[in-house]
């Protein structure tokens, strides 16, 4: 007898997260992982790893391909930059998408982002603005990135000021080096394995039947 597949009601017990840990490859988790990209829409939060696990099943699924959710990712990507995000989940999106309009404009974005040409990023973010507007907090976290790449003198006293009262940031009193706080980015061995905290005699119950 082949193993039963989890019902959706007894799958929704499961995070996310834990989905991905234990079935990254699963294309029944696909559903999943769209609505949590529009949860961290609504709720303006950003998971890397679920957003590319969906990406890869994208590329296994074209058939299945959301762009309106891609789209979205790669805008929760720009928020996220000076970090790499936005390249890592481009590399997975096929080229016939990256042309249309849309995707076109995010990657011209990106590019003006990491070149410092803050007005003409602002300049095609303004002709852009009717999808740009759909991810909320998206004006916000880009003047925090323009801030802190085009930042110096008593701006960037302030500015790390407010990320030592508040986001555990340390200047050494020596040198003036700055020690960020300890997480799973910055520390591997701190990111936690979903998967672990998914008892065994569940995990067989999230995998497709075989065969």
């Amino acid at each position: 007898m082949g193993l039963e597949m989890e019902s959706p009601k007894e799958q929704s017990s499961y995070t996310v997260e834990q989905l991905v840990a234990v079935n990254p490859f699963n294309p029944e988790i696909l559903p999943d992982l769209e609505n949590y990209v529009n949860e961290q829409v609504t709720s303006q939060t950003y998971s890397l790893d679920a957003n590319l696990c969906l990406l890869r099943l994208y590329q296994f699924e074209p058939e299945r391909m959301n762009t309106h959710v891609v789209a979205r990712i790669l805008i929760k990507a720009l928020m996220a930059m000076p970090t790499p995000d936005f390249s890592l989940c481009l590399f997975l999106i096929p080229e016939r998408v990256q042309m249309e309009e849309q995707f076109k404009a995010l990657i011209v974005l990106s590019h003006y982002l990491e070149t410092g040409r803050f007005q003409q990023f602002w300049d095609e973010a303004a002709k852009n603005r009717h999808f740009l507007e759909s991810v909320p907090g998206f004006e916000e976290a880009i003047q925090s990135i323009c801030k802190l790449l085009n930042m110096d003198g008593a701006s960037l006293d302030k500015f790390i000021e407010h990320q030592v009262a508040n986001n555990g940031w340390i200047v050494e009193k020596e040198g003036g080096s700055i020690v960020l706080p300890q997480n799973e980015f910055n520390h591997p061995e701190l990111k936690k394995n979903a998967g672990e905290n998914v008892p065994l005699e569940h995990i067989a119950r999230i995998f497709p039947i075989l065969g």
